[in-house]
């Protein structure tokens, strides 16, 4: 058994001595680039359904609004997905670059049985209460109709959408970005080919539009936990890890606490947002926010993607303390995520409507939510910075860190900003927009004069050792 054990670190010595050694330029494009494809090609997968539905004929606008409402519950399964992976496989790779082979299957193994839990849970909750849900959250008599035809259908796939999204950051966490991107392209392709078929060509409508979703995150979910189980990865999901340890589990929870934060508070913020706009300004501003929040994925992303591309090279040098590699590696992050959203700030300031035009052929609805978009994202420019900073304190495994600066940007400042701006402003209804790039330029002076503190204070910790 000892022998075995041996060999396999040295197997995984072998394999994954690349993120120790290659210069982290090529490592970091090497990594990104199947992320960020991947990233990109989520994006089409989230929001294919929106621009099929927004061009539907008679009642798009109205549809798309209904599904709009919807964004605050299907974030919060997504929340659920990383409150366990965004912790799990962060520690798993830092394990990896100790060696510690053993202790990173059984953190696999403990977020898989996870995940079924929660999905499990989930899908009772919204199968059960989801209209009384969407009400809450900003449906009108208008609209509620298409929200729970099209959640109903949804919630049935709970159970694939939280173990594609919670495992394939497992595939990622050891350097298969290639795989994950694959992962994600099965999915995104096959909901791309049935939307048409199932909203056009069934007339199944909004319906159509979830049951696309669910078969093809669940063709995604399968093709996962076959690369988990077979022989290609380097981390199995084994049996005898499956059983749930609370010495195993909880700090990847804590860990995972800042992505969840950051998630969830997205949909308590949509719930917030939907209800003051549709106060303020009725379904046209709704449906207004339906198409910023989707604009907003074209930064998110990419952005997240590159970050994750950067998280088993920060991880696993961390873990090998190599304090050098784990600084050249944020800077190199740092520079271009703020490339990438400088330059996305720019085309939205310079030709909203050719964002807009995307997700609705609505003439009223264009022309209202162009000069809205440059408002709601006013303060994009700077955002690779926030992106950069929180998730290489998730990286480097400070829980702590990677909360405080989540709970400070989403409900510190974003919050109450929203009902804040209206009593500021005569245009009420654009003062709402108007909070999202208020908190932003403050939220991220405040991440980077935290961040600048406590990155040195990490390095010092394994350059001490």
């Amino acid at each position: 058994m000892n022998y075995k054990r041996k060999k396999v670190f040295y197997e995984m010595d072998n394999k994954k001595e690349f993120l120790a050694t290659e210069p982290i330029g090529k490592l970091l494009f090497r990594l990104s680039i199947p992320t960020v494809v991947a990233q990109l090609i989520n994006m089409l997968y989230n929001i294919v359904d929106r621009i099929y539905i927004g061009h539907m004929p008679g009642d798009g606008s109205m549809a798309l609004t209904g599904v709009g409402v919807c964004m605050p519950l299907i974030m919060l399964v997504a929340a659920f997905a990383a409150l366990v992976s965004s912790g799990g496989a962060p520690r798993a790779s830092i394990f990896m670059g100790e060696k510690d082979i053993k202790s990173a299957e059984k953190t696999l193994g403990n977020c898989f049985s996870l995940q079924i839990v929660v999905s499990v849970i989930l899908t009772a909750v919204l199968l059960n209460w989801n209209k009384d849900l969407l009400l809450a959250f900003g449906a009108s008599e208008n609209t509620i109709g298409y929200a729970t035809d099209y959640m109903s259908i949804y919630a049935i796939g709970t159970l694939f959408v939280q173990m594609t999204l919670g495992m394939n950051t497992f595939i990622t966490a050891q350097g298969f970005t290639t795989v994950s991107m694959v992962s994600v392209i099965i999915g995104a392709v096959c909901n791309i080919v049935l939307d048409p078929i199932f909203i056009f060509g069934f007339q199944m409508g909004v319906k159509g539009a979830a049951l696309a979703t669910i078969i093809s995150q669940m063709l995604s979910c399968v093709w996962i936990i076959s690369f988990l189980c077979g022989k290609k990865t380097q981390l199995k999901i084994r049996k005898e890890n499956l059983k749930l340890r609370a010495d195993i589990i909880l700090p990847c929870i804590a860990l995972g606490t800042a992505a969840f934060v950051m998630q969830s508070s997205e949909s308590v913020i949509s719930v917030c947002f939907n209800s003051s706009l549709l106060k303020y300004g009725g379904d046209i501003a709704v449906g207004a926010m339906t198409i910023m929040t989707s604009v907003m994925q074209f930064a998110m992303l990419p952005l997240q993607g590159i970050a994750q591309g950067a998280q088993p090279i920060t991880s696993y040098n961390f873990g090998a303390k190599r304090a050098d590699r784990v600084k050249k590696t944020f800077r190199l992050l740092l520079i271009t995520c703020l490339t990438y959203s400088i330059a996305l700030w720019a085309a939205v300031m310079i030709a909203p409507q050719m964002f807009v035009k995307i997700f609705t052929s609505d003439t009223s609805l264009a022309q209202f939510a162009a000069p809205m978009l440059r408002i709601y994202l006013g303060g994009l420019g700077l955002f690779g910075i926030q992106i950069a900073c929180q998730m290489t304190f998730t990286s480097l495994g400070k829980a702590a860190n990677s909360i405080v600066v989540a709970v400070v940007r989403k409900f510190v400042l974003l919050l109450p900003l929203i009902y804040i701006m209206p009593s500021l402003l005569a245009d009420k209804t654009q003062a709402v927009y108007m909070a999202e790039p208020v908190a932003d330029i403050i939220a991220v002076t405040f991440t980077a004069i935290l961040f600048t503190f406590q990155f040195k204070k990490a390095l010092k910790e394994i350059t001490e050792v």
